[in-house]
């Protein structure tokens, strides 16, 4: 089960770049809530109890516990829009959520225990898919899923279809692969530094050929 947090929110009457540069001026964020059947609501959120919320969870399939104006509701964060430059928080989507109600979500995906690939020959393993979609009611979203790699071989791999997810209906391609182990680089990177050494190599054997042609034209002159 995802962590769940809790979050503040207060109504905005106001709406346009003016109002949002000076809320941020005064150290908050503007947020929009959405949700089935009702209107958008423009909210405002303080910045340290977003930064404060959003440390050590997946926004996207966490929880929210969120009160406007003394009024609580459930929440998913759907977007979160950041400065160019700055990497700032400028602008939230707040979604509405509801016991009953199937979301749909992307977990993170962690791998665990370490590849029989690894341990025995020296292999790597390579993650492809970080995230897998699912949908699932609000009270079943998990804080993550994990996948045990502990058996896995060089050459194997973990497909979307050898996991599965408590209470969830797993959405992406069942072929999709989440993970291989494949063979050590040694080899292979000895090879790039052979062919590097080779490289440097040429330029001097080109240039003590143009030495000896040219040692060759002044013997010929004399």
């Amino acid at each position: 089960m995802a962590h769940k947090v809790d979050l503040t929110a207060t109504h905005r009457t106001s709406t346009g770049k003016g109002v949002a540069r000076k809320l941020r001026a005064a150290g908050r964020i503007p947020a929009v809530l959405y949700g089935h059947g009702r209107d958008p609501e423009a909210l405002s959120v303080a910045v340290v109890d977003v930064e404060k919320a959003l440390q050590g969870i997946s926004a996207e399939s966490t929880v929210i516990d969120l009160a406007v104006d003394g009024t609580p509701t459930q929440i998913l964060i759907r977007e979160i829009q950041r400065h160019p430059v700055r990497m700032t928080i400028t602008h939230l989507d707040f979604y509405e959520i509801h016991a009953g109600e199937t979301l749909t979500v992307e977990v993170p995906v962690h791998l665990i225990g370490t590849a029989e690939g690894v341990r025995n020959m020296g292999g790597v393993v390579e993650q492809f898919l970080r995230e897998l979609e699912i949908e699932v009611l609000p009270r079943d979203i998990p804080e993550h899923i994990e996948v045990d790699v502990t058996d896995l071989s060089v050459g194997r791999s973990i497909h979307v279809r050898d996991v599965t997810v408590p209470n969830a209906r797993i959405l992406a391609d069942p072929d999709t692969t989440i993970c291989t182990v494949v063979p050590p680089r040694v080899e292979e990177e000895a090879a790039v530094v052979v062919a590097e050494e080779a490289e440097v190599a040429e330029p001097e054997l080109i240039r003590r050929a143009k030495a000896e042609e040219e040692g060759a034209g002044e013997e010929s002159a004399e």
